[in-house]
């Protein structure tokens, strides 16, 4: 499996002829971006491979679609080149794609083709913010894909979430092969010390209880309403246990990896 971050939470998943894409940003740093209820963020890094560089891509991983920064508006005018788009039930209904398929936790789809493996992937829970945030934040998924006739996951993606019960019996559960971290400990002035994403000792929690092969964190940096420094989180987990560091891999922006 080849790994591309882009920036963000954008990653290129590469395996088995598959080219499937996450939670596509393409605009450039500098904008400002509203994400209702008095929040916002600044976008302050852009994309290490554009939108017209990034390819054909078989399938759209979209968390969610309320938040520019798990799409923004270059990434919602690139989206019909997509073949397929995975998304929230009600993104999908939103979204203009006539290929767009919405699940809800615990429901699965299928990627199909006559010359490559069939890829199964799994929605799987996210709370993006504190208890009875739901309704403010929106609905969220993350994905867990198994290649073929694989009998482990073969990766999976948290998508945007705080570190709650149904999360941790996830990783309990699953077992993933890859594992792909949305961090970044995202905060907004006007809500204090809430915060909406896990930080860096949530990570070190989760891959503790995944388990993984390699553990890749994402989405912690390029936003301003990320609070957890870049720096501290990478501290947090060099200074880890060897069941977490040692399984820690830190992808350069636009460089395909191999893990």
């Amino acid at each position: 499996m080849k790994l591309t971050h882009l920036g963000g939470p954008t990653v290129l998943i590469e395996t088995e002829g598959w080219r499937i894409l996450t939670d596509p940003t393409f605009d450039p740093a500098g904008g400002r971006y509203g994400f209702g209820w008095g929040t916002g963020s600044t976008k302050t890094t852009g994309p290490a491979i554009s939108a017209t560089e990034v390819g054909e891509i078989d399938a759209v991983l979209l968390s969610h679609d309320q938040h520019a920064d798990n799409l923004d508006d270059s990434a919602r005018e690139w989206l019909g080149q997509a073949s397929r788009i995975i998304t929230t039930t009600t993104a999908a209904r939103r979204l203009p794609h006539p290929l767009a398929t919405g699940l809800r936790p615990g429901q699965a789809t299928l990627l199909e083709a006559p010359d490559r493996p069939v890829v199964r992937i799994l929605a799987t829970p996210c709370r993006h913010g504190p208890p009875l945030s739901r309704p403010i934040t929106g609905p969220v998924v993350g994905f867990a894909l198994t290649v073929g006739s694989a009998e482990q996951t073969s990766l999976w993606v948290t998508g945007d979430t705080v570190l709650t019960g149904a999360v941790r019996d996830t990783a309990r559960a699953l077992r993933p092969d890859v594992l792909v971290m949305h961090l970044g400990g995202v905060r907004f002035p006007i809500t204090g010390p809430l915060r909406y994403t896990m930080n860096a000792d949530d990570a070190v929690e989760l891959v503790h209880l995944a388990q993984p092969r390699v553990a890749v964190p994402v989405h912690a940096e390029g936003w301003t309403h990320f609070a957890e420094p870049l720096a501290d989180l990478r501290r947090t987990l060099d200074h880890a246990p060897d069941d977490v560091r040692e399984l820690v891999r830190w992808l350069r922006p636009g460089e395909p990896a191999t893990v």
